[in-house]
């Protein structure tokens, strides 16, 4: 017998018949140890419920996954090769984050992926990128390249003709009619207008392009017209990096909504498949993650948290200073990769100058058409302290990178001051990541470190447990021990709903084996 109910609904697997005694505990009856597993009268029933259990079967299976866990991508390959192995592994969907990386390094992220996963699940993040469009059209055409059926369209304000490209190519149609896509998308999305794009079909207007280049097939096009942008649509509340600082508990059941109210408007298309939605942002506990399964989630999605773990792609001094986060200890500040529009990303600010320094870029830019032109001790101290050293100097840098990546930048520049200015500006707000990853010392002050609130609550809860320590954090480990305690607690919830409370259920990290973590074959 459990020496508590607690200690009852931790085993997972096994079905409870509970009872509240008069004197205030709680009888506990283990069902699968009876003759014929039967609810005795006046008890309350709590069903066997495991990890594997909770999200959305079709996810799960559309995937080949274990359980409805996604790492998302992180740009610049923090979202790293072993960050996408330890999630198939775990059998979970893992995202290598291949935004801001040349297309050579991306291919060797293919290359080595599809060579250490074989047949196990697995994507590529796709990043919208209108001040660099090639670099998201290179991208798109290595992935169709070789083959990669999977991405993960990331920061889209609009439809771009790459992502479209990659959507249509290689679709067919099925024996019901039906259009049935090569190549899956799960697209993270923050705002309404965007959603609703992933949930209509690819625009006409850029179906239309394809056609005209030869690139898709009439029966392609046609097709199109009854097949969502996006297999899978991730409601991205406030997060880490790009973010426009959502409230999971409005956005989520809002994106669920719309996503209905559309696939009954569509239905005369013929597409009888609506889309899944899933959550990221703010999954860092087992509640939240509880949470997110109970307003309707098909699974859920983890960034900042994964960031702390071994297997990413970042220095241990940036883990060191995540895992030493609290939940204020985080801001906004201007996007390297979208500086011009004004657009920010959520930074850590324990510990680094940054989020200070990008705005103070950023107003400059604003305020001045020219960097000759801005007030000389701001100069001064831009040069000194950010770039430390001279203003040209860094614009050489940046010629000699558009020159093989985009020369059209550097036309550009020569007839636009503010915008050579911006560029010099956005070398500072690259690097500033580069440094974090790269773990350079005395670039602590300048580190660029992608963080929401969510790394706070994920110290809190691991306080005093074997996640505790940087070193420990796995993300085989990470991934079992949350979705195991969102177990827990729908057990929980069962019980309580059936009048049987217990104050004590505390889901705490467990640690996982490899073995334990694959996949059932």
């Amino acid at each position: 017998m459990p020496s508590s109910l607690s200690d009852a609904l931790e085993q997972l697997h096994r079905p409870l018949a509970l009872r509240a005694m008069p004197d205030g505990v709680v009888a506990v009856r283990f069902l699968d140890e009876t003759p014929d597993h039967s609810v005795p009268p006046g008890h309350a029933y709590v069903p066997p419920i495991h990890p594997e259990d909770l999200g959305d079967p079709g996810f799960r299976r559309d995937h080949s996954l274990r359980m409805a866990y996604v790492a998302g991508s992180m740009a610049h390959g923090i979202a790293s090769e072993e960050i996408v192995e330890s999630a198939a592994r775990a059998g979970c969907l893992g995202f290598y984050g291949a935004a801001g990386q040349a297309p050579e390094r991306v291919e060797q992220a293919i290359t080595r992926l599809k060579a250490s996963l074989g047949d196990l699940p697995f994507g590529f993040n796709l990043l919208y990128s209108p001040q660099e469009s090639s670099l998201e059209t290179a991208h798109a055409d290595l992935y169709l390249r070789h083959q990669v059926r999977l991405v993960e369209a990331s920061a889209y304000l609009d439809v771009s003709l790459p992502l479209v490209r990659y959507r249509l190519s290689g679709l067919r149609v099925g024996p019901d009619g039906l259009p049935v896509p090569a190549n899956k998308v799960v697209a993270k999305v923050s705002r309404i207008e965007v959603a609703r794009k992933f949930l209509s079909p690819a625009p006409a207007r850029l179906v239309g392009e394809l056609l005209a280049r030869g690139e898709i097939t009439e029966q392609q096009a046609q097709a199109a017209a009854r097949l969502p942008l996006a297999d899978d649509v991730t409601a991205e509340a406030d997060s880490g990096g790009h973010t426009d600082n959502r409230p999971a508990l409005n956005l989520l059941p809002t994106i669920i909504a719309l996503r209905d109210r559309m696939a009954r408007e569509n239905a005369a298309l013929g597409w009888n498949r609506p889309t899944r939605v899933g959550l990221g942002g703010g999954i860092a506990t087992p509640h939240s993650v509880a949470a997110a399964f109970s307003m309707g989630a098909a699974y859920v999605l983890v960034g900042t948290v994964h960031q702390a773990c071994v297997e990413s792609g970042t220095s241990d001094l940036a883990r060191a200073m995540l895992a030493a986060a609290e939940q204020a200890d985080t801001a906004m500040a201007a996007a390297a990769d979208m500086f011009e529009m004004g657009v920010k990303v959520q930074v850590l600010k324990r510990g680094t100058l940054f989020a200070m320094r990008a705005q103070k870029l950023y107003d400059l830019y604003r305020a001045y058409p020219s960097f000759e032109a801005a007030p000389a001790a701001d100069q001064a101290v831009i040069e000194k302290q950010m770039l430390r050293r001279p203003f040209e100097a860094v614009w050489a840098d940046c010629v000699t990178y558009f020159q093989r990546r985009d020369p059209s930048q550097i036309t550009r520049a020569q007839s636009d001051p503010r915008h050579k200015m911006a560029l010099v500006f956005r070398w500072y707000l690259a690097t500033a990541s580069r440094w974090a990853t790269q773990g350079v010392p005395d670039r602590q002050a300048d580190y660029q470190v992608w963080c929401g609130p969510s790394m706070g609550a994920f110290n809190e809860w691991a306080k005093g447990s074997f996640l505790e320590l940087p070193a420990n954090r796995h993300l085989a480990a990470v991934a079992h021990s949350l979705m195991r305690g969102a177990a827990l607690l729908k057990r929980a919830e069962i019980a309580r709903l059936q009048g049987i409370h217990s104050a004590e259920v505390n889901p705490r990290p467990v640690q996982v084996s490899h073995a334990a973590a694959r996949i059932p074959a």
